[in-house]
C-alpha cells in the first residue's frame, strides 16, 4: 500500500535545491523491526544561466549512519571535508533548467530506535467479537508527521465497529473493509494517542495495519545553509523544499 501525497507549491528562485526521501519500513506485530529503508537526494535546478558557476554550503546534522554518494561530476573530496557541493571543475557550472541530483544517501537498519511512529495493534479475542486497541507513539519529538493515516482492515459482512475512543478522527470504508484513523499532526504536543473499538473477528483480521504520512523535514537532517557564486564567493538568493513520503510502512 503506497501513500499519494500533493505536496505544497513553492514559490521558486533561479536556484532552487530540492531534497526529498522515500521511507519504506516493516515491523512485526509483536515488537521488533524487520527493516527499514531510507533513501535520499539533494537535486539542484537553475533556471538562469547567471547562476551556473555556484557552490552549495550544507549543514549535515546526520546522526544515525546514513550513508552518503556525491555525483560523479561533483568534488567528492570537498563534500566530505568541508559540505560544499561544487564541481571538480568549477569553470563548467552546472546544467540550466534541468533537475541535477548533486547527493544522495541511504539507511537501511534493523535497529527498532530508528522507527519513526511506533504503532501497537492489540486484539482480544472473546466470544467470537474482538476489541481492538491500537496506539501511536512519536519516537523522535524532533519530528512533525502531517497528514498522518494508520489504516487497519477490518472483517467483511459484519457491519460497521463500534468505536469506543479515538485521538482525532476515523473513517470506516464497508466497501474496501477497512478502518482509517487519521491526524492532520503528530509532533511533540500530541506524540501518544490511541484508538479503541470491538468488531466481530479474529485476532489475525486486523494485520498489515498500513501508515501514510509526509514530514516537511528530512530524516537525514541535511540542508543547503548557503548558496555562493563561484568567482567572488557572493551569496545568492535560493529558494529550497524538503519532504519525508512514506513508500511503504507495514506492520504485519
Amino acid at each position: 500500500m503506497s501513500c499519494v501525497f500533493l505536496i505544497a507549491s513553492v514559490l521558486y528562485c533561479s536556484v532552487h535545491i530540492r531534497i526529498e526521501e522515500k521511507l519504506t519500513l516493516e515491523a512485526g506485530r509483536d515488537g521488533g523491526l524487520n527493516n527499514l529503508e531510507i533513501l535520499g537526494i539533494m537535486r539542484l535546478r537553475i533556471s538562469d544561466s547567471a547562476y551556473g558557476r555556484i557552490r552549495l554550503l550544507t549543514q549535515n546534522n546526520d546522526s544515525r549512519g546514513f550513508q552518503l554518494q556525491t555525483h560523479p561530476n561533483v568534488d567528492k573530496k570537498r563534500f566530505f571535508s568541508d559540505c560544499i557541493v561544487t564541481l571538480k571543475q568549477e569553470g563548467k557550472g552546472f546544467p540550466i533548467n534541468n533537475d541535477v541530483g548533486v547527493v544522495k544517501w541511504r539507511l537501511q537498519t534493523t535497529d527498532d530506535s530508528h522507527i519513526p511512529l511506533m504503532i501497537n495493534c492489540w486484539p482480544s479475542e472473546s466470544s467470537g467479537k474482538c476489541e481492538v486497541n491500537i496506539e501511536y507513539e512519536l519516537q523522535h519529538d524532533d519530528m512533525e508527521l502531517q497528514d498522518v493515516q494508520i489504516t487497519i482492515p477490518i472483517p467483511g459482512g459484519v457491519g460497521a465497529p463500534t468505536v469506543a475512543s479515538c485521538d482525532g478522527e476515523y473513517k470506516h470504508d464497508s466497501k474496501k473493509n477497512i478502518l482509517t484513523w487519521s491526524l492532520p499532526v503528530i509532533d511533540e504536543s500530541n506524540k501518544n494517542g490511541s484508538m479503541e473499538f470491538a468488531i466481530p473477528g479474529r485476532s489475525d483480521d486486523f494485520f498489515p495495519v498500513h501508515v501514510c504520512f509526509s514530514s516537511p523535514r528530512s530524516y537525514c537532517d541535511i540542508q543547503v545553509s548557503e548558496v555562493q557564486l563561484i568567482e567572488n564567493e557572493k551569496s545568492v538568493r535560493f529558494s529550497s523544499e524538503t519532504f519525508l513520503l512514506v513508500e511503504q510502512y507495514s506492520i504485519v
